[in-house]
């Protein structure tokens, strides 16, 4: 199913194409459906999951529509990457503050079957450390079945995890790897875990989870954008797709600048020593990573691959942001870059109605800023604050 971008730049949910000043009037928003206020729970997932619309998705001011959501299932991590984590690691949450398995469950069948959701990402911190992890997968496919679901993990202990999420209905992995060199695994991630992470690799794509298996690389300057084409060439070779991304203002040491970023164009320019690079044909369709096709520069006709670049910094995408993020406590961020939150769990846990919890999850992206948490793109402008959160604390 897909649902089709509105323009409500000017009109707040449920409003009867209320005018605001500068802006003209717009057409009221449908009408809840039948089911609104009924008090229904998420006993039966599957009830109204295969509507032919959504009537109320989860639209904010500028017209984006989220169908993309991201829960992460827990804040703490068995890495200390310096683009994420101090090296002591944080004060993480109490299993108490956790979502369970079930709270998960509930808020992915909300989402599906009330908000527009039409895919889930699971994500960290490390999702694998959480002991339920393929519980919480069995039960989403069960209730779900059509529902993509990926997970973005680190690998370290996917080798013996990848075949039971398999089984249990797990549909795609990406793998956060930033280098093929032992060492530089150590000065990046502080643990030398580079064997474990690429042995998961392999047991993800023994047990079927590669279609594609997708890796997440962080460039940093000094430590490993000279493997740029190393590992596109690794990827490749494999079958897999390579997506640099752009570090980000997230580390909670708040260490960033942005004049020491290796930006996207310095990326195009390190692959083009050995490949070369032209346009995906494929729509990019509201995706982060811009794609594509690859072929060496010594057989510029034979195409091998493809390769997304996630330039959040330079070159931002947030006019077609479709992503909506809950935390491990069950707070949704509209925007990764927000400073502000709104809590579901509470209501998860006071016996609020289905309702209830999808009101408030639509007020939240509402009210979703524009851009990097503010008016306007410009991570490192002067007017950016960066989050108090750092990437493993909201989820990726």
């Amino acid at each position: 199913m897909s649902i089709t971008r509105v323009d409500l730049q000017t009109t707040r949910p449920g409003s009867e194409g209320q005018r605001v000043p500068g802006g003209p009037a717009r057409a009221p928003l449908p009408a809840p459906s039948a089911s609104a206020g009924s008090g229904r729970t998420a006993g039966d997932p599957q009830a109204g999951e295969q509507q032919d619309a959504v009537e109320r998705p989860l639209v904010d001011r500028f017209g984006r529509v989220a169908s993309d959501l991201r829960i992460s299932l827990i804040d703490k991590c068995n890495l200390r990457c310096t683009y994420c984590m101090p090296a002591d690691g944080m004060a993480w949450l109490p299993k108490s503050r956790l979502l369970t398995g079930e709270e998960v469950r509930r808020l992915v069948t909300i989402g599906v079957r009330d908000l527009g959701v039409r895919e889930l990402r699971l994500t960290g911190g490390e999702p694998l450390v959480r002991v339920d992890l393929v519980d919480i997968v069995a039960g989403v496919r069960a209730d779900h079945p059509e529902l993509p679901i990926s997970l973005t993990t680190n690998a370290v202990g996917l080798a013996k995890k990848a075949r039971p999420l398999a089984e249990a209905g797990l549909s795609r992995i990406n793998v956060s790897l930033d280098t093929l060199h032992a060492g530089t695994f150590q000065e990046l991630a502080r643990r030398n875990h580079l064997q474990a992470t690429l042995d998961g690799i392999d047991a993800a794509v023994e047990a079927g989870l590669g279609a594609p298996l997708k890796i997440n690389t962080v460039l940093m300057r000094g430590v490993n954008d000279h493997e740029a084409a190393d590992l596109l060439a690794w990827a490749v070779e494999r079958g897999f797709e390579l997506r640099f991304i752009e570090q980000m203002p997230l580390d909670a040491d708040h260490g960033w600048r942005k004049d020491n970023m290796v930006t996207s164009t310095e990326i195009r320019e390190r692959l083009a020593e050995r490949f070369v690079l032209s346009a995906d044909p494929r729509e990019r369709d509201g995706a982060p990573a811009e794609r594509f096709q690859v072929a060496p520069v010594s057989d510029p006709g034979r195409i091998v691959g493809t390769v997304g670049i996630i330039a959040s910094v330079t070159e931002p995408f947030c006019s077609d942001c479709r992503r909506t993020r809950i935390t491990a406590e069950g707070k949704v961020m509209a925007c990764l870059f927000s400073r502000e939150e709104t809590d579901l769990s509470e209501l998860l846990r006071s016996g609020a109605t289905d309702d209830d919890v999808a009101d408030r999850w639509r007020e939240a992206m509402w009210g979703k800023p524009r851009a990097h948490g503010m008016g306007h793109p410009g991570l490192g402008d002067d007017d950016f604050v960066q989050p108090d959160r750092s990437m493993s604390a909201i989820g990726g």
